[in-house]
């Protein structure tokens, strides 16, 4: 257990690093807690960010994320949900422009 919970820190120590210097230096010290705990777990968790690896250096290095799209993506799956079955696609995307209009209100573009 403290072995999952090192490596969960040094992944949480990773995605909070801000400084080129400090973000080359911070997977292989993940890397090395990962292999250390010897669980599947950890394993599978290094493995799916090594995968992951460019997308996260680019969040990371240009503070880059895709919050926006994933609010408005669950404001759709709320209007959704609400609508029960919406068959008319024209309400449906009017529903949904209210909601996000009477909702965000406005705001600057990114």
């Amino acid at each position: 257990m403290a072995a999952a919970h090192a490596v969960k820190e040094r992944l949480r120590l990773l995605l909070a690093e801000h400084e080129p210097h400090q973000i080359r230096r911070r997977p292989y010290d993940f890397y090395d807690a990962a292999a250390r705990a010897d669980m599947e777990e950890t394993s599978r968790l290094a493995t799916t960010i090594d995968t992951w690896w460019p997308a996260v250096l680019l969040a990371l290095t240009e503070d880059v994320t895709n919050a926006r799209t994933e609010g408005f993506n669950r404001i759709i799956k709320q209007t959704k949900r609400v609508g029960c079955g919406f068959t008319n696609t024209d309400n449906y995307r009017r529903r949904i422009m209210v909601h996000i209009a009477l909702t965000r209100g406005q705001r600057p573009a990114a």
